[in-house]
């Protein structure tokens, strides 16, 4: 969606909200205190509410959404969702404060709400064709002139992330992992929670993939210690290797730094965009998805 495409969706406060109305609710207003679906109407004060003539009672549209509570207008909402996804990388919360104005803490929260939304229902997935596993690190490189070694990958103090993508399909799921237990311990239980037995697993040389065998999985793998990267029939992890690349990029060229704590939520959302790079709806996705389970509302950000 362009700038000028969303200025025609969403010219007004009132087009923006309903617009997500009709996204809900389907067309069924219901109130939530006493289900009735006759005599729901609109208060005039009020946008964002609804009033129940048959209970008396009033209730907000954005009731357990990422919206709840937020005094922004629901257009600013959109078109920060807009920007973010057209962001091939992400958008930082000081390019989001430049966007739409207001405060540097307001954007930050803003751009973790919508984080939120992208995470509901990525559950793990479930694979059942031909998969690519890898693991990468992800942290900062110490200080220019710093004496800390400049050490890459397992046994470094970087935060370790595993990623699985469907080749067919182009899918992908990644989970961060603690640090403090050794990371083959994480390996095969993740494949066996993601992975149909019988499938393919495309791996590199890592020791850690070595039981595959053994849980009725077809293991193939690349020897990346001697720099092979292919075996020319297909044997390689360029897909989920392609992924960390645009993981990092992020984090590196327009977030910087992201700690360990809240790296999960940037993993999953540039899994959201992998997911749905191709689809015409994601727009509409998000929304969808921001209206937050009771069991995930510990992802939303206090105000």
């Amino acid at each position: 969606m362009t700038f000028f495409e969303f200025e025609k969706k969403f010219p007004t406060e009132t087009a923006a909200i309903d617009y997500f109305v009709a996204l809900r609710y389907s067309g069924k207003l219901v109130c939530p205190h006493c289900a009735s679906q006759e005599g729901v109407y609109r208060s005039r004060k009020r946008l964002r509410y609804y009033q129940c003539t048959k209970c008396n009672n009033s209730f907000s549209v954005f009731s357990g959404t990422i919206f709840q509570s937020s005094k922004l207008s629901i257009r600013k909402w959109f078109y920060a969702i807009h920007i973010f996804l057209n962001g091939k990388k992400g958008v930082s919360a000081c390019n989001l404060q430049r966007e739409i104005g207001g405060s540097y803490k307001t954007a930050w929260r803003m751009l973790h709400q919508i984080r939120a939304a992208m995470s509901v229902g990525d559950t793990f997935k479930i694979f059942e064709n031909l998969v690519e596993v890898d693991e990468t690190y992800v942290g900062g490189k110490p200080r220019l002139g710093s004496s800390a070694p400049r050490k890459k990958g397992r046994g470094t103090s970087k935060t370790p992330v595993i990623g699985i993508v469907e080749r067919g399909t182009k899918q992908i799921c990644a989970r961060v992992v603690l640090n403090d237990i050794p990371l083959k311990v994480h390996l095969i239980p993740f494949i066996l929670r993601t992975v149909v037995r019988g499938t393919t697993v495309v791996t590199d040389d890592f020791k850690g993939y070595l039981g595959l065998d053994d849980e009725n999985y077809t293991h193939c793998s690349v020897n990346h210690s001697a720099k092979q990267y292919s075996d020319g029939n297909g044997t390689h992890t360029n897909n989920v290797e392609n992924f960390w690349s645009i993981l990092k990029r992020g984090i590196i060229g327009v977030y910087h730094k992201v700690s360990s704590g809240y790296l999960q939520r940037y993993v999953n959302e540039a899994c959201f965009r992998r997911n749905n790079m191709q689809s015409d709806s994601i727009f509409d996705k998000v929304l969808e998805q921001a209206v937050i389970p009771q069991a995930n509302r510990a992802w939303r950000v206090a105000a």
